[in-house]
């Protein structure tokens, strides 16, 4: 059978070779790319970086920024990081889970008990260890931006409690770990592109989604689904990678750099995020949406049996879930 996506994928390659001839000789010049759209916090705080890492190096090193896709997928990105054709990508830690399992410890459901406690994650210990497990396939972390909460939105009823979920197809992210906690919360999991999913409500293909509040309202998938259930069951990350063969090739100055820049680029985010969210909130009750903030404990006592499949799977994800728990409770 011939494999459809291999031409366009060479496209996007040919077309990244042309566009890193078109430097300047005398600047390193570093591609990133991301399927976001340029209005996103994320993306407003990839250009910070950029501009950070510009100053910092004083015009030595030069970061374009590529929104929208422009270079791939979120996957395709990955991939091309891994061979050096892209250099740095955001990804969600739902989505590299499927490189490594290491990072489905994001995954598990009510895993941080607030922002303070996955902050103190993200910025210790724990959290530089696992952007480092990115050189185990090919890539180097440099940073997390905050992504916040995720809760349930549906058409046509709330979810107040899991008993609501019944019969519900959900739409969910192409994860093993979304998949099994919707399911086992009693909807229907159903994994469908981001981009696709405004239709799928409208046409009623699916009968709700999950997202955090700047999602919920950018998308404006509020138009169509008009109940939003602020149940918080998972804080999935967004970590910012640089594809391993580019960091190898930069001198350590260069590295210290472009490390100090994601840093800043980072707090920078996360003021920009609570200021989206809370605008987000504001702007999805206006337009009639229903804000509902149902009990957790149902929702937690109803994954237990998905807690003990992550305590299980290895010995290397029980340690990590043990130490956020009790990061929480020091």
């Amino acid at each position: 059978m011939v494999n459809k996506t291999l031409p366009a994928f060479a496209l996007i390659v040919f077309l990244i070779i042309v566009v890193s001839c078109s430097g300047d000789d005398d600047v390193t010049v570093l591609k990133l790319g991301h399927g976001l759209d340029s209005t996103h916090p994320v993306h407003l705080a990839m250009e910070y970086m950029a501009e950070r890492t510009r100053e910092y190096s004083e015009g030595n090193i030069r970061i374009d920024v590529y929104p929208g896709q422009q270079l791939g997928t979120e996957r395709e990105l990955l991939e091309l990081l891994q061979i050096g054709s892209v250099d740095i990508t955001k990804v969600s830690s739902s989505v590299i889970e499927g490189f490594d399992p290491i990072y489905k410890v994001f995954s598990v459901p009510f895993l941080f008990v607030d922002e303070e406690h996955r902050y103190n994650v993200w910025d210790g210990e724990i959290g530089r260890e696992l952007l480092d497990a990115g050189e185990r396939i090919r890539l180097m972390g440099l940073t997390y931006y905050d992504a916040g909460t995720r809760s349930f939105y549906t058409k046509d009823t709330p979810i107040n409690h899991p008993d609501d979920l019944a019969g519900l197809r959900i739409r969910v992210q192409e994860s093993p770990a979304s998949i099994q906690m919707v399911n086992l919360l009693g909807g229907s999991a159903t994994p469908i592109s981001w981009g696709e999913i405004y239709t799928a409500l409208q046409q009623g293909i699916v009968d709700g989604a999950e997202n955090n509040a700047p999602s919920f309202h950018l998308s404006r998938h509020y138009e169509v689904a008009r109940y939003y259930s602020i149940n918080e069951h998972t804080a999935v990350p967004d970590i910012l990678y640089i594809s391993l063969s580019t960091w190898n090739r930069l001198s350590e100055s260069e590295q210290e750099i472009i490390q100090q820049a994601a840093d800043e680029s980072a707090i920078y985010q996360r003021r920009l995020w609570r200021e989206a969210t809370e605008r987000a909130m504001d702007e999805v009750q206006a337009a009639g949406v229903e804000v509902v903030y149902p009990d957790k404990e149902p929702f937690i006592e109803r994954l237990q049996p998905l807690y003990q499949v992550y305590m299980d799977e290895s010995d290397e994800l029980k340690q990590f879930i043990e130490r956020i728990q009790e990061l929480a409770d020091g």
